[in-house]
């Protein structure tokens, strides 16, 4: 154990990473897998392999994931729940992937902490954000659970405000398509892919990368999005390191 942790300090310190600090935002149904909704064990132990690769290259990470795969808010709320209240049981299914993550994290010998927005101190800290960004001084993986602790927030808007706090050189989003497309190619066989774009475009075609909000937040303070193809295996280590994959939103 102890030359595996010597030989991992070895590759943090001699890898060549095009970014430093880095937001990574996973959606919650990107979790689930092709069943739909849970968690499917098998992919997020693959999510993991794929940070863990990245992790080696000397990188500061953390992560925002989504709850979608175990409760929609937005969803229960067209239903007819009361809509802050099915917003903090969204973020309590943020918490149960946040966890997940981080038992498939460590099993990879990568150092985590989980930080949430709404306190519960038997299983995470409360998200302090120079206490975030110690532990990624000190190469920890910090995943955010509960979004903005806030109601009427998506996790998209949690993203971009975590890597604004934290500093971080670029938000780099995994979804399930390889760029940003004019339209939806998973409807429309003629959809245009982007290698990159424009906040403004992106804000007046209404394409759905990230909510109005967040890509509005990242505008404001000039933080790029990468959008990438999270299914990809390597693809993650890929964005790390610069190449030219997904889509840039700058």
């Amino acid at each position: 154990m102890i030359s595996q942790l010597k030989l991992q300090l070895k590759l943090r310190v001699t890898s060549l990473a095009k970014y430093k600090r880095i937001l990574l935002k996973l959606s919650g149904e990107a979790l689930a897998g092709k069943q739909g909704s849970g968690i499917n064990l098998a992919i997020i132990q693959q999510i993991a392999k794929d940070i863990a690769a990245a992790y080696q290259q000397n990188i500061q990470l953390g992560i925002v994931i989504g709850g979608g795969n175990i409760f929609r808010g937005i969803a229960a709320s067209a239903e007819g729940m009361d809509r802050a209240s099915s917003d903090y049981m969204g973020m309590l299914a943020t918490c149960i992937n946040a966890l997940a993550l981080q038992d498939a994290l460590e099993k990879e010998n990568v150092p985590t902490r989980v930080q949430t927005a709404i306190e519960m101190a038997e299983i995470a800290e409360p998200y302090i954000r120079r206490r975030a960004v110690r532990h990624l001084e000190k190469g920890r993986v910090v995943i955010f659970g509960a979004g903005t602790g806030n109601p009427y927030f998506t996790t998209d808007t949690a993203a971009a405000l975590r890597a604004m706090e934290i500093n971080a050189e670029i938000l780099m989003k995994g979804t399930k398509v390889d760029k940003i497309y004019d339209k939806d190619p998973m409807k429309h066989t003629d959809a245009v892919p982007f290698d990159k774009i424009s906040y403004l475009d992106v804000l007046n075609r209404g394409l759905k990368v990230m909510d109005l909000t967040a890509v509005s937040l990242c505008m404001d303070n000039k933080l790029p999005i990468l959008s990438f193809d999270l299914s990809q295996q390597g693809n993650i280590l890929r964005a790390v390191m610069g190449e030219n994959i997904g889509t840039i939103v700058h």
